[in-house]
């Protein structure tokens, strides 16, 4: 075929196509339109694309790039665009992701804010029901009748003999006395006085070395001088202390035996410094002891010590308990729970929620579904569970109470970058 053929046959091709093209886009409605005009009218308008400011380095550091590229691990550099910065620190969070957090809400309420006061302390003796044995003349001991640390003794129990030249002395005085009286029953009136105020003088200088009255009746009774004296127990209790030992000569002054009453018993709290105002005499507490788990013993403040220990921060707080069955035992320690009088109705979120900054405090508001703004708060008294709003919350506004802090850190993350953002264009970019 020759050349002038070929292109009479391509002519005659061509004018057939455009016209059975003609022919189809002629057809009125319900005729399919074609190719080209289908694609036309389904084109939706095209979004306008944000401008890319510049890249951040994925690892969070002060490094930004212009261009695409990897930091030292080979991590890409994550693009920021354009209305990134226009949010400040909120930050927004797919659904996805906040349950792979655990995020968790609460809405600030107004509630009664309860707040109990957590101590430790220990358990030592009633001091009003601790008693010494502890003579006023010198001598020396005769005889033990309690002789171990710990022994348990009751009110008039014998405790020891002792002996003692000065004692011995005065009761031969009394008796000499009393016989005078006797020997001067018809004497004048000034003989006899003379005589009753020795004898009298005599039974005094005793009584003031703690000789028990009946005792002292006894030797009225018979004025023999005995050659030792008997030291009975004042009170129903254990010894705590023994120095008394068989043999030993003792001082006046001298403290043989230490017995304590345990029927009561103190428990000293060390309260620390920002509790003690929360803290009165009167107040009831909660005693649990390690001893005995499960099991609480009520008791009362009675006084707050007036010192501060410089070095933990703590007052001594003394609370006072019944110990009918001698549970509780000197040196034991104790789990303290003081019950602190409540301010009433007020705005509280939980504890968990507040994000402490040094000298601020910021709580996480939920905006809406995924999206979160850092918010600094004033906070006031602290509760069990929940602390009080005094400004910036509103009744109602939720709050993250879980996975804050990783939230709070992204927010702060994004802050820095949009910081970064007004100086990108003066960042010296590097590995171009």
């Amino acid at each position: 075929m020759n050349k002038a053929a070929v292109i009479a046959l391509t002519t005659a091709v061509t004018g057939m196509a455009l016209g059975a093209g003609y022919w189809l886009g002629a057809k009125g409605p319900g005729r399919q339109a074609t190719p080209a005009a289908h694609s036309v009218a389904s084109r939706e308008p095209v979004k306008k694309e944000r401008k890319l400011l510049f890249y951040r380095n994925p690892m969070g550091l002060p490094d930004t790039s212009q261009a695409p590229k990897k930091d030292e691990m080979g991590m890409d550099y994550i693009p920021v665009y354009e209305g990134d910065e226009e949010a400040g620190k909120q930050v927004t969070i797919s659904t996805e992701k906040i349950q792979k957090l655990g995020v968790r809400t609460e809405a600030a309420a107004v509630r009664d804010l309860a707040r109990t006061i957590r101590a430790v302390g220990r358990v030592e003796a009633n001091e009003r029901l601790t008693y010494t044995i502890a003579p006023k003349f010198e001598g020396w001991i005769e005889r033990l009748h309690v002789n171990t640390t710990g022994q348990q003794v009751t009110r008039g129990q014998p405790l020891l003999e002792v002996y003692s030249p000065e004692l011995v002395s005065a009761q031969k005085e009394y008796a000499i006395a009393s016989q005078g009286r006797e020997a001067l029953r018809n004497a004048s009136p000034e003989a006899q006085a003379g005589m009753k105020q020795l004898a009298e003088a005599s039974l005094a200088r005793m009584k003031n070395w703690d000789i028990s009255e009946e005792q002292l009746q006894a030797l009225s009774k018979n004025p023999e001088a005995r050659h030792t004296l008997t030291y009975r127990s004042p009170v129903n209790g254990i010894v705590m202390e023994k120095k008394a030992v068989q043999g030993m000569r003792f001082t006046p002054g001298e403290v043989l035996y230490q017995i304590a009453d345990l029927s009561s018993v103190w428990i000293v709290a060390d309260v620390f410094e920002q509790d003690l105002a929360l803290v009165k005499p009167g107040q009831s507490a909660k005693v649990k002891l390690n001893a005995y788990p499960g099991k609480e013993f009520g008791a009362k403040v009675t006084y707050v010590y007036p010192t501060l220990n410089a070095q933990t921060r703590t007052v001594p707080v003394r609370l006072e308990l019944a110990n009918p069955g001698g549970l509780l035992k000197p040196a034991m320690y104790a789990d303290i729970e003081l019950a602190a009088p409540g301010k009433g109705k007020t705005l509280t979120v939980p504890t968990s929620a507040v994000i402490h900054g040094g000298t601020h405090q910021t709580v996480l508001v939920e905006l809406a579904e995924g999206r979160f703004e850092p918010r600094e708060v004033k906070l006031g008294m602290e509760g069990n569970d929940y602390v009080e709003v005094l400004e910036g919350l509103g009744e109602g506004e939720k709050v993250v109470v879980t996975a804050n802090f990783l939230i709070d850190s992204e927010s702060n993350l994004k802050a820095a970058f949009s910081g970064f953002a007004s100086q990108a264009p003066s960042v010296e970019h590097k590995g171009h």
